[in-house]
């Protein structure tokens, strides 16, 4: 019984210190949530106002062969398809990077060329790998709101020097995929083409007034402005994946420790109800000896009753 009672002790003893590690997750992930998420609502400002500048370059820009190929609306069906897939480093977040890296497979089946597929995180990676996608390269997922301007400015950098090194095979076509945060603590997939630049995004921000009587003149036809523009909007529409990935996987933890918060309480509640009752049959079971040995001691032996009757 000793021997059970101590076992009984070790597993509560470890899942206390079990317990204090998930609540301590819990902590973490809801306050990076909010980090995250405060970090894509300060990017509204900057993303209007290169939107407005975006705008007036396409008012502006002539027909000129200097104007950039990011500004091109088609693509041949032969080119290869780039994507990039964000997903997680670290587990621990149940169907997180199942979720991304089905959708990226299933979405990317429909588009006509061949993918070659980046992905950020090693845990997407090797499902991306699964999945038999031709995976190019991996980036380590950002441990801070810092670390993600860090990253998307080696993307852009790594992008433009394939572009640059690709020639005729240059990708046609640029899709970003990550999951999007919603309510109590649930994400969904999403996906944004973010090159060849849309036509009807286009001519949204051409119809967007300039917020201002004194208009903008741009310079040189609207190339080297419009290029400097569109690196801008790429990283703004990265930076955002990012963060969004940043705050759905956290999301994900958060919802994965509150349900692990509730089974180690529940199997706390059932160790300590087997304790109590396995410790209390010890106690009844040494009252029952002490009581025993008692009545024994206190009742008369027959030599003794004989002696006092004489």
């Amino acid at each position: 019984m000793s021997d059970s009672l101590a076992a009984l002790r070790r597993q509560i003893t470890g899942a206390d210190d079990l317990h204090a590690v998930v609540r301590t997750m819990k902590a973490v992930a809801a306050s990076s949530i909010g980090e995250y998420e405060r970090s894509v609502v300060a990017l509204a400002d900057y993303d209007r106002m290169v939107s407005l500048g975006l705008g007036e370059c396409f008012r502006q820009a002539q027909v000129d062969p200097t104007v950039p190929p990011e500004r091109r609306v088609s693509a041949k069906a032969s080119d290869p398809i780039g994507a990039i897939v964000f997903g997680s480093d670290q587990g621990l977040i149940g169907p997180f990077n199942d979720v991304i890296a089905d959708h990226a497979a299933s979405t990317l089946a429909t588009l006509p060329g061949r993918a070659q597929v980046w992905a950020v995180g090693e845990r997407v990676e090797s499902r991306l790998k699964d999945l038999r996608l031709d995976v190019r390269g991996v980036y380590d997922v950002p441990a801070s709101v810092e670390a993600i301007a860090l990253l998307v400015a080696q993307i852009q950098i790594d992008s433009e020097t394939r572009l640059a090194k690709s020639g005729p095979n240059q990708l046609g076509q640029i899709h970003v995929f990550h999951n999007r945060p919603l309510a109590a603590s649930l994400y969904e997939p999403v996906v944004q083409r973010v090159l060849p630049l849309d036509a009807a995004w286009q001519q949204s921000l051409e119809a967007e007034p300039w917020p201002g009587k004194v208009l903008p003149e741009v310079m040189d036809h609207g190339a080297t402005t419009l290029r400097a523009l569109i690196r801008e909007y790429l990283f703004i529409t990265l930076f955002r994946a990012c963060a969004e990935s940043l705050a759905s996987e956290n999301a994900s933890r958060l919802a994965a420790m509150e349900r692990a918060d509730r089974n180690i309480l529940r199997l706390l509640e059932d160790l300590q109800g087997s304790f109590h009752r396995q410790r209390q049959g010890a106690i009844d079971e040494e009252l029952f000896d002490v009581t025993s040995g008692y009545e024994a001691l206190a009742r008369p032996t027959p030599g003794n009753s004989r002696a006092r009757t004489c």
